[in-house]
């Protein structure tokens, strides 16, 4: 059998539509291997994710593999007559994730085991890092390291810039990488930078969250896996985790806590974004997971 194929459609809501893409993958002899589907109402906006795969007996005698131009092309007046923003991906190729970060390990290290054990599909082919002694964990895991200096920050995020598009990366992680992105690089990788921030947002944004939490006396701490906008810690929502805490914990406490609820959100938030699953509708995100 070939490649699992993925298509992703996001247009306006209109009767017939899921019957219309269901015939034409039909008359193209594609199975549907995983269905997923979802309307906006107020928006009038439907979405849609098919996990797909040419069967056997109908591929290339030539070359026994799903011709995915020859689908493209066809798929295409479809898309017109209905207005579609749409992709269609392979879901064997790995995208180039880049991880960026500063003081704190915990984030970086789990991406990093996840990524070794096979958990998360793609490729690590740098980690960038504003502390010398993040390059420990990139020599473990034998990731090319790049030390950028912050006395000059239009000069690092410069550079930063450089080594994302030297490694040819698809998706950039600030995995505690504990530093406001210039607007310019927010607009270049909109939809393409992830971003952990140790609060449950929309509380307790910007500095210090636990110590916020803390002083507000909440029982539930969270983090939130957010794509970078240039409105600090307001981008569109991936993925959140949250844990209950008591007023006899400190915020030492909530910081040791809330660590699991950050690689976690972290974790599936990429995962998610790695397997297509996520759709920007403006604010908001849609996430078949």
């Amino acid at each position: 059998m070939s490649s699992t194929i993925r298509l992703i459609i996001d247009c306006p809501d209109k009767v017939g539509l899921v019957a219309a893409v269901s015939e034409f993958l039909a008359q193209h002899s594609v199975n549907i291997l995983e269905a997923s589907h979802h309307t906006d109402k107020q928006q009038n906006r439907f979405f849609m994710r098919h996990e797909i795969v040419a069967i056997d007996e109908h591929l290339s005698e030539q070359t026994k593999a799903f011709n995915e131009q020859e689908f493209r092309e066809d798929f295409a007046a479809l898309a017109v007559k209905y207005e579609m923003n749409w992709s269609l991906k392979n879901a064997c190729n790995k995208q180039n994730v880049a991880l960026l970060a500063s003081h704190e390990a915990h984030c970086l290290n789990d991406v990093l085991h996840r990524w070794h054990t096979g958990e998360l599909h793609c490729d690590i082919p740098c980690i960038i890092a504003n502390h010398e002694k993040m390059r420990q964990y990139a020599d473990w895991y034998k990731v090319p390291f790049h030390h950028v200096d912050f006395s000059d920050k239009p000069r690092a995020f410069a550079e930063i810039n450089a080594l994302l598009h030297r490694y040819n990366t698809d998706v950039a992680v600030l995995a505690r990488f504990m530093q406001i992105v210039p607007d310019d690089l927010c607009q270049e990788w909109a939809g393409r930078m992830i971003n952990i921030h140790h609060s449950f947002l929309p509380s307790f944004a910007g500095a210090k969250p636990y110590q916020q939490a803390y002083d507000r006396g909440v029982k539930l701490i969270g983090a939130t896996c957010h794509y970078v906008t240039k409105d600090l810690d307001e981008g569109p929502i991936i993925e959140q985790e949250v844990m209950r805490i008591s007023h006899s914990d400190g915020v030492e406490d909530m910081v040791r806590k809330g660590k699991r609820c950050e690689i976690n959100a972290l974790a599936n938030g990429l995962r998610y974004h790695l397997e297509d699953r996520v759709i920007i509708c403006q604010h908001k995100t849609v996430v078949f997971d």
